[in-house]
């Protein structure tokens, strides 16, 4: 019986990462970052990413669960590497020695690229290799980061490429990260496999912002601003008239316009849409409603003003956006 050739895959260049662990870093941030590089290797049935585990001394480092990982190595006997990330965690200000600036200082002179996981981003910074450049960092540390290093422009995004540059939130959003990396090295087919292998229902991407909780931007103290904000995010469908809002919290009008302004940098009714037009981005993404429900389910007068109001905050309709992410691949 004649046997029916095997379909050939392409050859792709292979690409090496290593990531250099520092004290107490997230674990889930580590191998969110990895599992994308190994299960490419499988769907394209050869060793396309290598990496490595390094430490300044190339002893185990124990992460903030309390395991290490083996084997790790010193990272100046790692060899080339086209990417670098450094992956941080808890009190990542006290990890970060002297030595470890001079090396990664002494990594960019030699033009190797620079990334960073969850909290790493702070040792870039550090060592003055962020600025002037977008960078991504858990939002647990934002606000500070935003004063200690002004020239750094510090985004809500999950993740941020500039150049050479490559930063990352926490959690599980290197996984996003890697798999937009992996889909311009390998293309969108191999990025889709990989992320049907992970059960994901979408691979996030640059537009893709973290969710930060407003008692986290603003503090535990301004109950009202917290109340107000919660009232918008209960009442999506019917939006709540700003005078009514204000009187259901105690304040006038022109006192609620004068908290938002002070603690959030923007005007109720913008921080209203924008919590209107997050909901319709999920439901655009991730339900088959169609964009006439999702209209009415985000409270906006119709889909020529939602499809306004969506292009105005992500550069494209909502039809775009559902087509792109119904392509092959996406």
């Amino acid at each position: 019986m004649q046997m029916t050739p095997s379909r050939r895959l392409p050859v792709f260049p292979k690409r090496r990462y290593g990531f250099l662990t520092l004290p107490r870093y997230s674990m889930i941030a580590l191998t969110s970052a990895v599992e994308p590089l190994r299960m490419a290797n499988r769907v394209c049935e050869q060793d396309v990413y290598a990496w490595s585990i390094a430490s300044l001394d190339g002893q185990a480092v124990a992460a903030s669960n309390g395991l290490a990982l083996s084997p790790t190595v010193v990272l100046d006997q790692m060899g080339p590497a086209d990417v670098v990330f450094v992956c941080g965690g808890v009190d990542v200000q006290q990890a970060v020695s002297r030595e470890l600036l001079s090396t990664l200082r002494r990594l960019a002179q030699r033009r190797v690229a620079l990334g960073s996981l969850c909290t790493g981003g702070y040792a870039l910074a550090k060592a003055g290799l962020l600025d002037r450049r977008r960078a991504a960092i858990h939002w647990e540390n934002m606000s500070a980061l935003r004063e200690e290093f002004p020239r750094i422009v510090f985004t809500e995004q999950l993740f941020a490429i500039d150049d050479d540059r490559y930063t990352c939130s926490g959690g599980i959003a290197p996984l996003d990260l890697m798999l937009n990396m992996i889909t311009d090295d390998l293309g969108r087919d191999i990025a889709s496999r990989i992320s049907e292998q992970f059960i994901l229902d979408r691979i996030r991407n640059a537009q893709d912002r973290q969710h930060i909780p407003l008692q986290a931007q603003v503090g535990v103290f301004h109950e009202r601003l917290i109340r107000a904000a919660a009232l918008m995010e209960a009442n999506i469908e019917d939006p709540i008239p700003l005078d009514r809002l204000a009187a259901s919290i105690g304040v006038s009008r022109r006192q609620i316009e004068r908290l938002f302004k002070q603690h959030l940098d923007q005007v109720p009714t913008k921080y209203y849409l924008e919590l209107r037009l997050r909901r319709a981005r999920e439901l655009l993404l991730q339900t088959p409603m169609s964009i006439t429900d999702i209209t009415t389910a985000c409270g906006f007068r119709s889909p020529p003003h939602f499809s306004k109001c969506y292009r105005n905050a992500f550069g494209h309709p909502p039809s775009a956006e559902r087509q792109a992410n119904r392509a092959p691949g996406a």
